[in-house]
């Protein structure tokens, strides 16, 4: 994420963004609660529309 958004950015997102593809959780709470790095990346770029070729 930190590449993507810049590190300050990405420290934000990860703690404060709720993504509705992961049940409601932040990306810090997903990753608490297991799920894999992959999936979570995966729906960040859904919310984002993160370029395919940066995936």
């Amino acid at each position: 994420m930190a590449e993507e958004f810049g590190p300050g950015r990405a420290e934000v997102l990860a703690k404060d963004h709720v993504l509705s593809g992961l049940g409601g959780c932040t990306v810090d709470q997903a990753l608490a609660a297991g799920i894999p790095a992959k999936e979570i990346w995966r729906e960040v770029c859904v919310a984002f529309d993160v370029p395919a070729e940066r995936r």
